[in-house]
C-alpha cells in the first residue's frame, strides 16, 4: 500500500489495522514475557509518529523491547550507548576528508536509522543529548550546515535508569516534551519469571524473531491513524483537562498545546488498534498518565510531600466532566 495513496480508515480497514497491530504485539511478546501493556504502548508510539522513553531498573527488558519492535517490522535499528564521553558527532555523524576525491564525505551516525535505541540516555552530557532534539522534533539533522532528512518511519526509543544518579544528567523539560510517552516495564510476576527461566536460557533469543510487517505496512498504518475520527466534544474534553493542569495548585508547569496534540495522535492510534474508526473518551483516559506525566512539573512543596504527577493527573481526570457524546 503506497503511503501517499493510503485510503481513509473504514470499518474493514480498521479490522485489518487491528489484526496487523495484534500480530506485531504477539511477535514481540514471544521474547518480552508478560508485558503486553508496555509492548502495546510502544507500538502505539511508532504508529502515532512519536518517540518513547522507558524508565526502569536494569535487567527488566527495556533494550529487548526496542530490538524486538525493530525486528518485528523489518526496521534498521541504530543503537547508541550513551556515556559521559559521548560526543554529538557520535550520534549524528561526521564529515571526513576523502583524499581520493578531494572532498568531505559525510558518514551518517546511528541516528540515521528507522528505530534508534538511545540506551541510558541520561548518562551523556546535555550537549550530546541535544544532538537528538532536532531529529526528534523536526525529523531532520543539520550537520556542517547541511540538513538531511530522517528515514520514514523514524522513532527514538530511549531508556534511562531511575535509581543511579551518579554521573547522570537529568533530561531537560524541552527534551522530555519530545517523547510522546514515558513508560515503565516493571518486574515480572512469579509466573512470568518462571516462563522466562524456561524459555530464555539461550542467549540472543530476540535475534530469532522474524518480521510480521514491513516498513511499507507501518507507513500505511500511520497514514490511516490520521483519518480516525475524533468528535469536537472529545477535543473540548482534552482542552478542559489541559486547562485544569495549568490551574492546579500542585502543578508549576501544566500541559502545553503540544501535549494536547500528542494525546490526540496516540488516542487515534489506540482507537484504530482496537478496530474502531473513531476515538472514545476511554482512549483518552487510558493514555493520559503515560502521555502527560513527564510533561508537567510539580511545585517543590507538592513533590516534597510525596505527591506524584500520576496522583495529580488522576485527581484532575476524576474532576473533569466527560462528554456524553462519546462518538
Amino acid at each position: 500500500m503506497s503511503t501517499t495513496e493510503a485510503p481513509a480508515l473504514n470499518e474493514t480497514r480498521a479490522q485489518q489495522f487491528s489484526a496487523a497491530f495484534c500480530a506485531i504485539r504477539d511477535n514481540i511478546a514471544l521474547v518480552v514475557r508478560g508485558k503486553q501493556d508496555v509492548i502495546e504502548h510502544t507500538i502505539l508510539c511508532l504508529l502515532a509518529g512519536g518517540h518513547a522513553l522507558i524508565e526502569d531498573v536494569p535487567g527488566v527488558g527495556k533494550t529487548t523491547v526496542a530490538k524486538a519492535l525493530a525486528l518485528s517490522v523489518g526496521a534498521d535499528i541504530g543503537r547508541i550507548q550513551f556515556t559521559p564521553d559521548l560526543l554529538p558527532a557520535d550520534v549524528t555523524g561526521v564529515s571526513i576528508w576523502n583524499r581520493n576525491t578531494g572532498e568531505f564525505e559525510f558518514r551518517p551516525g546511528p541516528v540515521f536509522s528507522e528505530i534508534v535505541l538511545a540506551d541510558e540516555i541520561n548518562r551523556a552530557s546535555p550537549k550530546t543529548q541535544s544532538a537528538l532534539l532536532e531529529a526528534m522534533a523536526e525529523f531532520q539533522v543539520t550537520v556542517d550546515g547541511t540538513t538531511r532528512n530522517m528515514s520514514s518511519p523514524f522513532m527514538v526509543l530511549a531508556t534511562q535508569n531511575p535509581i543511579e544518579q551518579e554521573g547522570t544528567y537529568p533530561l531537560p523539560e524541552s527534551q522530555l516534551d519530545r517523547f510522546l510517552m514515558k513508560l515503565s516495564v516493571g518486574y515480572p510476576s512469579r509466573e512470568e519469571e518462571l516462563a522466562i527461566l524456561e524459555t530464555h536460557e539461550e542467549d540472543r533469543l530476540v535475534d530469532r524473531l522474524k518480521p510480521v510487517a514491513t516498513l511499507r505496512d507501518i507507513s500505511a498504518m500511520m497514514e490511516m491513524v490520521r483519518s480516525v475520527a475524533i468528535a469536537p466534544e472529545l477535543r473540548a474534553y482534552m482542552i478542559d483537562f489541559a486547562d485544569a493542569t495549568r490551574r492546579h495548585p500542585a502543578i508549576a508547569l501544566g500541559m502545553s498545546p503540544r501535549s494536547t496534540l500528542a494525546l490526540q495522535r496516540v488516542a487515534r492510534a489506540r482507537a484504530a488498534a482496537a478496530g474502531r474508526v473513531f476515538v472514545t473518551d476511554d482512549d483518552i483516559k487510558a493514555l493520559i498518565t503515560r502521555v502527560v506525566s513527564h510533561r508537567i512539573s510539580l511545585r517543590p512543596e507538592a513533590a516534597i510531600s510525596g505527591i506524584t504527577a500520576a496522583n495529580v493527573l488522576e485527581e484532575i481526570l476524576r474532576a473533569t466532566p466527560v462528554p456524553y457524546n462519546r462518538a
